[in-house]
């Protein structure tokens, strides 16, 4: 990995750990109950397009089919714990 990536990947990781959402596996089974549903919406958000922008959560929980979210407490690690 170069440097650009490396520091991308970090980035991404403290994302993942600020908002509580697992890191998506691409060899992950499909026999596996679904991931959370913030970490799906997210991804449904990622492209770009007035259908992305309109998307709200409780609408993709709704469409999807998935259970209601009930967010769990959210924990923010010391600032010096997000030093790179």
């Amino acid at each position: 990995l170069n440097l650009t990536q490396f520091l991308i990947d970090a980035i991404s990781w403290h994302v993942r750990e600020l908002l509580g959402i697992e890191e998506p596996l691409w060899s992950r089974s499909i026999a596996l109950p679904y991931r959370d549903n913030l970490g799906l919406f997210l991804e449904h958000k990622a492209p770009t397009g007035a259908k992305a922008d309109a998307l709200t959560f409780s609408q993709f929980v709704q469409e999807a089919g998935l259970e209601p979210y009930y967010a769990q407490p959210c924990t923010v690690p010391p600032l010096n714990m997000l030093a790179i």
